[in-house]
């Protein structure tokens, strides 16, 4: 692999993962202005173990968009 090319593949890495953070970011601020409670006080305070797994369910479901969304 040539110099520039690799120069082009590290570039191009990090805008998809800019671009992934903030997809990421707006898909979090939606999810916690949907839910008509707090999710924090919900997992922290009230150890809602269901609800921790659908978050995270819900990260990994968003994680996997992104990415096969940069992929092609």
């Amino acid at each position: 692999m040539q110099w520039d090319q690799m120069g082009r593949a590290i570039v191009a890495a990090m805008l998809f993962s800019a671009a992934g953070i903030v997809v990421f970011g707006i898909a979090w601020w939606i999810i916690c202005k949907v839910t008509p409670f707090s999710i924090r006080k919900e997992i922290e305070e009230d150890h809602n173990t269901a609800l921790a797994i659908m978050i995270g369910a819900v990260i990994i479901g968003i994680g996997m968009i992104i990415s096969a969304a940069m992929h092609g």
